[in-house]
């Protein structure tokens, strides 16, 4: 699907400082997004520099040129999109991404970028804001949730998080670097910008990706065909790290949904709950690769359910959300999501309960270990190393009545 959009003359930003045009030429600008071509035309300008050291009134200058500028027909038009997909704070925010690279890429002055992404999301209702030193240029949102790992900074009772630390290796001094917050007038009066992702839009099966999940159960090799839209990797690429409740209600896409979820329920059809979740435990445990986050990112990452299933790698907190999802999408039935000191595991509501239960709010729980251990554990089995650890009981899941 194509989407036309028009872009106004002010967001070559070298206009906005007085820089010279090429003679009214314009590009068609595409951009693809959930396997949509979205099309913006905007003119041809000489490009201008912002460099170091940064300053807070170069910024300040930026946003109210680009306020008094025509630019309510762009923000429209993304916002019309964004009503049409259904995006939630998180996915429009990569929308702002991908329109803010197009106008300035990250690549030829990531400061000028940043600065697009700072103007665009505050212009959509949201609490942004800026520090920069001499050097860097870190952008900040106001959010009520609980995010970890990333800076944050609290000012008249509001709790800012950083969108952009990574792109400075997840590492800066602040003992030795200062920075100056830039505020605007009008600009805390944003609502709370949210992380939560309870629905994924609709994506093009144009351009989804096949993938075969091969694994052992029972003695015999099974071979479980998914389609994913490599789209979901780009969405969360930079996703920080949320509450294990957030991230694992993540849902799945519906092309994954409807090339999974099908094949799984054909193999567990006609068997006892307790055996179909068993099977749902080995496909979760066997059929991936694992390696700690450390060793791939460095520090720590939760993939969302779907990121574990196309990811080729991943460790006991990825494998315990899609493990979660699954059960979730094909038996409904209520979970324990455990966390025991460097471990994450799910414990699940079976009519018999299995092996050393957890009791939670008069109930028995069956622990379902998802991730590969040093023996070869079935349902209700713990692994020694756990058998003595304290544990939380991170969050439970109880099915909606409707569902």
């Amino acid at each position: 699907m194509i989407f036309r959009f028009f872009i106004p003359f002010f967001l070559s930003f070298p206009v906005l400082l007085s820089s010279k045009s090429t003679g009214g030429q314009t590009f068609l600008l595409k951009i693809n997004f959930l396997g949509d071509t979205l099309e913006f035309n905007y003119p041809k300008i000489k490009p201008f520099e912002i460099n170091k050291p940064l300053s807070a009134e170069l910024a300040v200058l930026f946003y109210k040129a680009a306020k008094e500028s025509e630019y309510e027909n762009t923000l429209k038009q993304m916002l019309e999109y964004r009503r049409k997909k259904g995006l939630e704070d998180w996915l429009y925010y990569q929308l702002i991404r991908r329109v803010s690279h197009a106008l300035s890429p990250k690549q030829e002055n990531y400061f000028r970028y940043t600065l697009y992404k700072w103007f665009f999301l505050n212009e959509s209702g949201y609490d942004a804001t800026l520090k920069v030193s001499d050097e860097k240029m870190l952008f900040y949102v106001h959010t009520d949730e609980n995010i970890y790992n990333i800076p944050c900074y609290v000012k008249n009772g509001k709790q800012y998080v950083c969108l952009n630390y990574h792109d400075y290796g997840n590492e800066i001094d602040f003992g030795k670097e200062k920075f100056t917050e830039i505020s605007l007038q009008d600009g805390a009066s944003g609502v709370s910008f949210s992380y939560r992702i309870t629905a994924l839009p609709e994506m093009s099966e144009n351009v989804a990706t096949d993938k075969w999940i091969q694994f052992d159960y029972g003695g015999k090799e099974f071979s479980i065909p998914v389609k994913f839209n490599p789209e979901i990797r780009a969405l969360f690429q930079n996703y920080p790290v949320v509450d294990y409740e957030s991230c694992f209600n993540i849902p799945l896409s519906n092309v994954v949904k409807s090339t999974l979820i099908p094949e799984l329920k054909k193999y567990v059809k006609g068997l006892p709950v307790k055996k179909g979740v068993e099977y749902l435990m080995y496909f979760t445990r066997y059929a991936f690769h694992f390696k700690k986050d450390d060793d791939m990112y460095g520090s720590e990452k939760r993939f969302s359910p779907e990121l574990t299933l196309i990811s080729e790698a991943s460790d006991c907190e990825d494998r315990a959300a899609l493990f979660f999802a699954l059960v979730k999408e094909i038996y409904n039935l209520p979970m324990l999501v455990i966390t025991f000191p460097d471990h994450v595991t799910v414990a699940v509501r079976l009519n018999k309960p299995r092996g050393k239960t957890i009791t939670y709010k008069g109930e028995k729980y069956t622990l379902c270990e998802p991730t590969p251990q040093r023996i070869d554990l079935s349902v209700g089995q713990w692994a020694p190393t756990l058998r003595k650890k304290d544990f939380e009981i991170a969050f439970s899941y109880q099915p909606s009545p409707e569902r």
